[in-house]
């Protein structure tokens, strides 16, 4: 009898470690969101470097277990993954992002086309439509700065400006600013076909000109000094980014712009996503704080989509024919790239198979990743 009372304590204790016993309805939510996104990473090709790691993170994090000092979880100190995890609470993986984003970056279709700096700088205007919005929801002003950010469609730039102004939100923001990346192909082409007539949609742009390797050197440089002269706490994330470009420009770093693009972005992205995803516990995610911030990001993305394309629609009032801008890219100044980009491109072959605005959309695409880099840095300077 001993023997078997003892069999049966033991039992007992090793149950109550087991998830079994200290799984939730809340565990099975997040479980089912996990594999959501890794469905429509692998099923429907939708940001899949992101949606894979980040769906698979949020199964692990969603694993039950007893908290009982095992350092387990991603909220407990000492932990494996919360050792990981600082480098996204503390915000140094996004300007490593920034770094290679830079190196696997032209800017050519920008610097042949200047005023398309101005799309990607109208399409802001989802951070600061969400920024508000938040305020009207009971968000103090660093939480909405940190929520408006997800507007700027630019996931590390979302976690960098979150880590500074409210850390508790990092989980929530970053999957809201992830997920919607990702679901660009569904937002933004109602919205695009909504806000353009036919005779805008078939608008031929001039064939953009060919760029000097000196002036492909020189604008790091100088988009490095002109941006945070004045936007100074910007410059983690715009430093890191132009300085990856002139690795990949200089004509003399080429190993060093391939490891900044390829090995070193791929292992940055992978553990970024799945401590992103690991971070969204059922206790911690599952909120009505939660709900509102995915409900504003939603409307972010749009205001931006919309922002971007009645731009290039009021603009071309006062330009000449000949230099006419396709409103369809208007929708590539956020900073999805080069999702969005892509979009431009899909929407355009849809009315006109010969019309590819793909080069041209790159322009305002990669601009809205100056912008948001930008934006992020006003917000973070004044709501510090």
């Amino acid at each position: 009898m001993d023997f078997l009372s003892f069999l049966a304590d033991n039992l007992e204790i090793f149950w109550s470690y087991t998830g079994f016993a200290n799984f939730t309805l809340g565990h099975l939510a997040m479980i089912i969101v996990g594999m959501v996104f890794i469905y429509l990473a692998v099923a429907k090709d939708f940001e899949p470097m992101l949606l894979v790691p980040i769906g698979f993170g949020i199964l692990i994090g969603n694993i039950p277990f007893k908290d009982a000092g095992l350092e387990l979880g991603i909220y407990e100190h000492g932990s494996v993954l919360n050792i990981l995890y600082q480098g996204v609470k503390t915000g140094w993986y996004p300007p490593l992002v920034f770094l290679g984003i830079g190196a696997m970056t032209d800017f050519s279709a920008l610097i042949s086309n200047p005023k398309l700096m101005l799309v990607g700088a109208t399409a802001q205007l989802g951070v600061f439509g969400a920024y508000i919005i938040a305020l009207m929801l009971g968000f103090d002003p660093a939480q909405a700065g940190a929520i408006g950010i997800i507007g700027g469609a630019d996931g590390p730039t979302a976690i960098f400006l979150t880590s500074k102004l409210a850390p508790d939100l990092i989980g929530v923001i970053a999957i809201s600013a992830y997920s919607y990346m990702a679901l660009v192909p569904v937002i933004q082409p109602p919205i695009m076909r909504l806000l353009t007539t036919q005779k805008e949609r078939l608008i031929r742009m001039k064939p953009p000109r060919v760029v000097t390797q000196t002036e492909k050197v020189m604008f790091p440089i100088i988009g490095l000094v002109l941006t945070c002269f004045f936007v100074p706490s910007g410059l983690p994330l715009l430093g890191m980014l132009f300085f990856g470009n002139l690795l990949r420009e200089s004509g003399v770093t080429r190993r060093l712009a391939e490891t900044a693009r390829g090995p070193m972005i791929d292992i940055v992205t992978i553990i970024l996503g799945l401590t992103v995803g690991a971070s969204t516990q059922a206790n911690v995610f599952l909120k009505w704080d939660s709900f509102k911030i995915f409900m504003i990001g939603a409307l972010a993305f749009a205001i931006a989509t919309f922002g971007g394309v009645m731009f290039v629609k009021i603009f071309n009032l006062v330009l000449k024919q000949e230099n006419k801008i396709n409103p369809l890219i208007g929708n590539a100044g956020v900073s999805a790239v080069p999702m969005s980009a892509r979009i431009s491109q899909k929407i355009g072959l849809e009315y006109d198979p010969t019309n590819y605005l793909l080069m041209h959309a790159m322009g305002p695409n990669v601009a809205g990743v100056i912008g948001s880099a930008v934006t992020a840095g006003v917000l973070l300077g004044f709501l510090t």
